[in-house]
C-alpha cells in the first residue's frame, strides 16, 4: 500500500512538471488508471474465450442482472454505493441457473439468454419501486453506465481480488477450457470434464462482470469484453497473437478513455469513452483486414 502511495506521489509530481498528462495529478484519475490496468488485461484475455465460445451476450445478461442485485441489496440493508454481497450472490445464482437450464433443455443460447435477461430486468424494475423511497434512483445509473472516475479503495480492492482469483483459476485451465469450447467431443475423449469447464468459465465471466459493473457499467462491460477481442481477431491467425492483441487493445482503450476526455476537456462519460476507443481499434483493424492482403486470411 505504501508502495502504491509513493508511486502515486511520483506520478503526481511528473504530472505537475508536464512529463505525463496533467490529468494524472488528481487522485481520482490515478485510481481510475489503476482500475484500467487491472481490468484491461483480464477483460482482454477473457474476451478471446468469449468470442471463441460464442457467448457474447452472456455477460450483458449478467451485467443487467446486477441491477436486480443492487435493488435486493438495498432492500436487505446493504449500502447502495457498494452492495457487492447482493450483486455477487444474485448474479452467480442467475448465471448458474441460466447455464443449468441451457444444458438440460438444449434450448438455443440466444433464446435462453433473452428469456433470463427479460425476467431479470422485469424483476429489477419492480424492485426499484420499493427502494425509490430509500435512495435516489438516479444513483443506480452508475450501475448501468459506470463511473471509473468515482471508484474508491473498496472498489479497487474487490476488483484486484476478483482479477487475481480469475487469473489463478483460468491460466492453469485455459487449454482445457479452450478445447472443450472448440471441440467438446475431442475434449471428452481426452478426459476433459466439459461441463465442469463450462461452469467454471461461466463463474469467471460472472464475477469479473460484477466487479466491473460499477467501473464501466452493466451496459458497457459486455462491449469491452467483445470489441477488443473482435479487433484482435481481425489481425491474427494464431491464438497467442489473438490474446496478446486483445489485451493490448483492451488496456489501451481503458487508458485512452480515461485520459483523453480529461486532458482535452471533452464532455464524454468515461465508460462511453472507453468503448468508443475500443470501437476505433475495431474500425482500424477492420479496414486493415479489408485492404491489406496479409490480414485477409486472419481467422481464429
Amino acid at each position: 500500500m505504501m508502495g502504491l502511495e509513493g508511486f502515486q506521489q511520483e506520478i503526481m509530481m511528473m504530472a505537475g512538471r508536464g512529463i505525463v498528462p496533467w490529468a494524472l495529478y488528481y487522485e481520482f484519475v490515478f485510481n481510475a488508471v489503476i482500475c484500467a490496468l487491472i481490468i484491461g488485461p483480464v477483460l482482454g484475455a477473457l474476451g478471446t474465450m468469449v468470442v471463441a465460445k460464442r457467448m457474447a451476450f452472456f455477460s450483458q445478461a449478467v451485467g443487467n442482472a446486477a441491477l436486480t442485485g443492487v435493488a435486493i441489496g438495498v432492500l436487505i440493508g446493504e449500502s447502495y454505493t457498494s452492495p457487492y454481497i447482493s450483486m455477487f450472490s444474485f448474479c452467480i445464482l442467475f448465471a448458474l441457473l441460466l447455464n443449468f437450464t441451457r444444458n438440460h433443455t438444449k434450448m438455443a443460447s440466444d433464446t435462453l439468454i433473452g428469456v433470463f435477461l427479460s425476467i431479470s430486468l422485469a424483476l429489477g424494475a419492480s424492485l426499484l419501486l420499493f427502494i425509490s423511497a430509500k435512495v435516489n434512483t438516479h444513483i443506480l445509473e452508475s450501475i448501468l453506465f459506470g463511473s471509473i472516475l468515482t471508484v474508491n479503495q473498496l472498489d479497487i480492492s474487490v476488483l484486484f481480488f476478483v482479477s487475481v482469483l480469475v487469473l489463478a483459476t483460468g491460466i492453469p485451465l485455459f487449454n482445457r477450457m479452450l478445447l472443450s469450447s472448440l471441440n467438446p467431443a475431442l475434449a471428452h475423449v481426452r478426459g476433459v470434464k466439459v461441463q465442469l469447464m463450462e461452469y467454471i468459465f461461466v463463474l469467471m465471466i460472472t464475477v469479473v462482470t460484477v466487479a466491473c459493473v460499477k467501473i464501466i457499467g452493466a451496459v458497457l462491460v459486455e462491449a469491452l469484453l467483445l470489441i477488443p477481442a473482435a479487433a484482435a481477431r481481425n489481425l491474427n491467425r494464431s491464438l497467442g497473437g489473438f490474446m496478446l492483441w486483445s489485451v493490448i487493445f483492451s488496456v489501451s482503450s481503458c487508458l485512452m478513455g480515461i485520459i483523453i476526455p480529461m486532458q482535452f476537456d471533452i464532455p464524454i462519460p468515461s465508460g462511453g469513452a472507453i468503448i468508443l476507443c475500443a470501437a476505433c481499434f475495431f474500425l482500424i483493424t477492420s479496414l486493415m483486414r479489408g485492404f491489406m492482403p496479409q490480414f485477409r486470411e486472419a481467422k481464429i
